[in-house]
Order: structure tokens, then C-alpha cells, then sequence
């Protein structure tokens, strides 16, 4: 059997852990930058908490013969919004920081636009265009954090993975609002 000599001693480990205790989890093993983690985490949050704000008016704004059950869509995933949002808060925190909530300057921060929308087909399309944001967004960030923060990429896939099941239930609900998913048909008619 041979010895990775990657491993650190286990003498040298506990020297480590007692320095700079105050820093709690962050530990000299931490590699990647911590204030751009930070910001970017924070930005996530804004985007976590405008989609919060906006599937909830969505919910509570549904009109319409099919409004029911997407009502009932658009506060499953403000909730599910609202996991995301605690569970990035909770990371920025683990990680030396504060968590922005301050509804000042929120939506500057946040990634996905807050719209709307005048029916429950545009609702269902701005909610559907602020997931594919958040998609092309957590995985950037990802693709940032590589092997350099495997806890806060592990968090941001999981939530990735929720994103993208937001948006193919949004697509799906798209097929009644033929209108709303007008532009999705212009694009593919031109390939």
C-alpha cells in the first residue's frame, strides 16, 4: 500500500486547527477567495430572494380558468425559493460573513430581473426566464469554486438542481400559454 504524500500529519492538523480559531470552519485548508466567494454567495441570495418576492405576488396574482394549480406551482417554488435563500445565508455565515437582506439595492444584486407580468402567461414566462438566469448563474459560479470550496459548490449544485426542475415544470406549464412561449417557437422555426 502506498503512502499519499498529500496527507498532512496529523501532529501539524491539530497545530493548524488551533490557530485562528476564531475563523471557525475557514481553516488554513481553505483555498479559495473568500470575499469573492462571499460576494458571490450574497448576489445568490439577492437572486434567491427576488424570486422569493416575485413567485409569491405570481401566487397570490393568478387569474384564470388554469390559475389554480399554477398558483399552487408559483408558492411551491417561492418556498423552495425561501430553502435556497436560508441555506446560502447559512453558508455566508459559516464562512466569516453577513448575509445582505436589505431590501436596498436587492434587486441591483440579484441576478434574475423582478417582473411582474400582466397575465398568468407572462407570469409563467418571467418566472421561467428568471430560472434559466439563475441556472447560467450557479453553474458559472460553480465552475468558479472548483475543487477550491467543495461545500459551497456541493450547496449551489443542489440548488442548481432545484433550479432546473423549476424551469421544466415552467416550460411544461408554457405548453397551455401558447402566446407566452411565442418566442421559443420564433427561435426554433429559424434553426
Amino acid at each position: 500500500m502506498s503512502k499519499n504524500t498529500d496527507l498532512t500529519d496529523v501532529p501539524t492538523l491539530r497545530k493548524r486547527a488551533r490557530q485562528h480559531i476564531a475563523d471557525g470552519s475557514v481553516t488554513a485548508g481553505y483555498s479559495a477567495d473568500r470575499e469573492m466567494v462571499l460576494k458571490l454567495l450574497n448576489d445568490s441570495l439577492a437572486t434567491e430572494l427576488v424570486c422569493v418576492l416575485r413567485y409569491r405576488r405570481h401566487h397570490f396574482m393568478a387569474r384564470g380558468i388554469h390559475s389554480q394549480s399554477v398558483a399552487q406551482e408559483f408558492l411551491d417554488h417561492s418556498n423552495e425559493e425561501l430553502g435556497h435563500a436560508d441555506e446560502i445565508a447559512e453558508r455566508i455565515v459559516q464562512l466569516g460573513g453577513e448575509p445582505d437582506f436589505a431590501p436596498a439595492g436587492l434587486v441591483e444584486r440579484s441576478h434574475a430581473e423582478y417582473v411582474e407580468g400582466d397575465s398568468l402567461a407572462s407570469m409563467i414566462k418571467e418566472d421561467l426566464v428568471a430560472e434559466r438566469i439563475a441556472i447560467d448563474s450557479y453553474r458559472d459560479i460553480i465552475k468558479f469554486l472548483g475543487d477550491q470550496d467543495p461545500t459551497t459548490r456541493r450547496m449551489m449544485e443542489g440548488i442548481l438542481a432545484v433550479e432546473e426542475e423549476h424551469a421544466d415544470d415552467l416550460a411544461d406549464l408554457l405548453v397551455a400559454f401558447p402566446d407566452a412561449s411565442e418566442g421559443k417557437n420564433k427561435s426554433t422555426k429559424s434553426k
